[in-house]
């Protein structure tokens, strides 16, 4: 491109004054290395979004795992979150002045306005789940989880902070736009559209909507690349701080917590595993290195078995030590790493292991519009993107 002969204007030679021989600087439009660099990072965020499928499974894991949470604890939820808290509202609004985190279950003392709101959580997260207008339900979710974390923050097992970060995250992603009722009536849409006489759109009106897709599409990788820095640093800084401590760096830190009774659902459970010191320092030295390693390994093909090796040890975690909300947390969190074409390929495994078994199941119809960017989950249409 440097070696080409250009043409100039008399009065652009003019304007450019005697030649001395030598090239000028080149400036910013002249440096090709800078300016395909930054547009390849604009078209990565622009372009098209990325993960719909992941962030519709954290959407629908999410919004199950909460919703089953409410409902365990519905027979207790006067003693967690209610009136008949041990920690008072008085407690709470004095914590909630120093956190900041705000609670609309604090407006009122009233026994009736907490089951109102309880059914509010309830019909909330069932919805958010099913992808029913999602903007609005993923900006509801996060109200919910918010003011009942606040209402009682040292009340649960702590699993719910991960559900809490994850709920606000999620108001930026489009995860309405794979396996919901919002895409469900997208595709019903479409499938009237060439019945439908068109409506000639004007270039303003175009340029608008062009404006809003690509802003949407930009907030929407944007919080898929915060979910997957906030689960990094979370397996790295676990990690880091393991390997600060003395007894995982023996391998008995798991032997000591196996007899934690605070954390025994299955004390015979526990007990068994403690007859095998060498497998018990095995899986501590294990999940150490898996954890540390886990940043490192986000872009090769050794992300697969370390993410099936954190499935194994959060699942351990949901049995030996009772923590099922947490383990839940971090297994759906963790879903964001795999790619699109892994979701999509589930329902073909899905009809080929059922054909072994001699059931046949209805194959589903593709999505519409593959590759463009995505529009506000509320009125999604005609450039709806399908799947990759």
């Amino acid at each position: 491109m440097g070696n080409e002969p250009t043409r100039e204007t008399p009065a652009a030679a003019e304007a450019a004054g005697p030649t001395t021989g030598r090239a000028a600087p080149a400036e910013g439009p002249e440096r090709p290395g800078l300016r395909l660099r930054d547009g390849a990072l604009w078209t990565l965020v622009t372009n098209r979004p990325v993960s719909l499928y992941a962030t519709s499974v954290l959407r629908i894991g999410y919004g199950l795992l909460y919703l089953v949470f409410l409902l365990r604890e519905f027979p207790h939820r006067h003693q967690i979150w209610g009136p008949d808290s041990p920690w008072t509202p008085a407690l709470a609004a004095q914590l909630s002045e120093q956190t900041g985190w705000q609670s609309f279950l604090l407006l009122s003392d009233s026994r009736a306005y907490f089951e109102l709101c309880y059914a509010a959580a309830l019909l909330t997260s069932a919805l958010f789940m099913l992808g029913w207008r999602t903007r609005a339900m993923s900006v509801l979710f996060a109200v919910v989880v918010t003011s009942f974390h606040a209402r009682s923050i040292f009340m649960t097992d702590g699993g719910d902070n991960l559900v809490l970060l994850m709920s606000l995250y999620l108001v930026l992603t489009a995860c309405g736009r794979r396996w919901s009722l919002d895409a469900r009536r997208t595709r019903r849409k479409a499938t009237r559209a060439p019945h439908t006489p068109k409506r000639v759109k004007s270039p303003s009106g175009q340029r608008f909507r062009d404006a809003r897709d690509t802003l949407t599409t930009v907030v929407h990788n944007c919080g898929v690349f915060v979910i997957a820095a906030q689960v990094c640093f979370l397996y790295g800084s676990a990690g880091l701080y393991k390997v600060q401590g003395s007894f995982w760096a023996d391998g008995t830190a798991l032997h000591y917590v196996l007899h934690l009774r605070l954390f025994q659902p299955w004390p015979a459970l526990s007990h068994f595993l403690d007859q095998y010191p060498l497998a018990i320092a095995a899986i501590s030295y294990l999940t150490v290195l898996t954890q540390v390693a886990f940043p490192f390994v986000l872009f090769g093909r050794l992300k697969y078995p370390v993410l099936a090796l954190l499935l194994a040890t959060h699942l351990g975690i949901a049995v030996l030590l009772g923590l099922p909300v947490f383990s839940g947390a971090m297994i759906i969190a963790d879903a964001v790493f795999l790619p699109d074409r892994f979701y999509t390929s589930l329902p073909r495994l899905g009809r080929r292991t059922a054909r072994r078994f001699g059931v046949r199941l209805p194959t589903p119809r593709r999505e519409h519009g593959a590759g463009q960017s995505v529009p506000a989950q509320g009125r999604q249409g005609a450039h709806a993107p399908g799947p990759r």
